[in-house]
Order: structure tokens, then sequence, then C-alpha cells
């Protein structure tokens, strides 16, 4: 197991089981955690989401809300539509405005983790292309 996988594996926020309800969406194999639910009060979820190697989710819009990640573990991808992407590691915060069209995911050759904070509703698009994920260098 390689440090980046035992970290993700490991992961203070739990490692969780396979995202069969977002599966669609990704490319590749992801693991979701729960860490809260949407009530009638709350309409803010946060859960702990791993991504194996060279997984990554389709391009995608909050509506009605934003989106927080915080990287926990291993190195990943974070792009917005018409800006180049920005490898994200341990530590690194990205804030997602509403309506702002973008995807995340692991690099190639790494695990990757983090915690999504997101209030509001999402709407999916295309996956990204593996031409245009083959492109990105670290």
């Amino acid at each position: 197991m390689s440090n980046n996988e035992e970290a993700v594996k490991n992961d203070l926020f739990g490692f969780g089981e396979s995202n069969e309800a977002f599966k669609k969406y990704f490319v590749g194999k992801s693991y979701l955690n729960m860490l809260t639910q949407i009530s009638d009060d709350i309409d803010c979820v946060v859960a702990n989401v791993s991504f194996e190697p060279g997984c990554r989710n389709n391009w995608h819009v909050h509506r009605n809300g934003y989106q927080i990640l915080m990287v926990t573990a291993g190195e990943g991808w974070y792009q917005e539509e018409g800006k180049p992407a920005q490898l994200l590691k341990p530590g690194d915060v990205v804030t997602i405005p509403a309506d702002v069209k973008h995807w995340h995911g692991a690099t190639k050759d790494s695990w990757f983790s983090h915690v999504a904070i997101t209030k509001g509703t999402s709407d999916w698009y295309e996956p990204v292309s593996d031409e245009e994920y083959e492109k990105l260098t670290k």
C-alpha cells in the first residue's frame, strides 16, 4: 500500500463505502462517508470523499449555495471551466461559489481525499474527458 493510499484509507474523517449513490457522475471509483445529512433545519451536507488514482467527478455546478473542499490526504485536481487546473495537496482549501462549473478528483498516480461542505443543489454535466485529464501535469 502506498503512503497516499494509506493516508486516504486511514483519514481522520473515515474512508467510507463505495460511492454508489453518485457513481454515474464519476470516472473511476470513489468512496463516500457522509458526516451530516440534510434536514428541515439544515440544508448543508458535509461528506468525506475519497478517490482512487485517476478518479474524478464530472463537470458540475452548485445552485443556490456553494461548496468548500478541504483536502485531507493525497493529491488531486480542481478546475473551473475556462481556467487551468490547480494541483491540490493536504491542507488546501477551495471555495466554490454558486453557478461556477468545475470538477475535482485524484491525480493519475495518487489517492485523494477531501471533506466537501455543500449547500444547495448540484447540476451534473459531462465527464472530464480522458484526453483533457491526461494533459494535466504536476
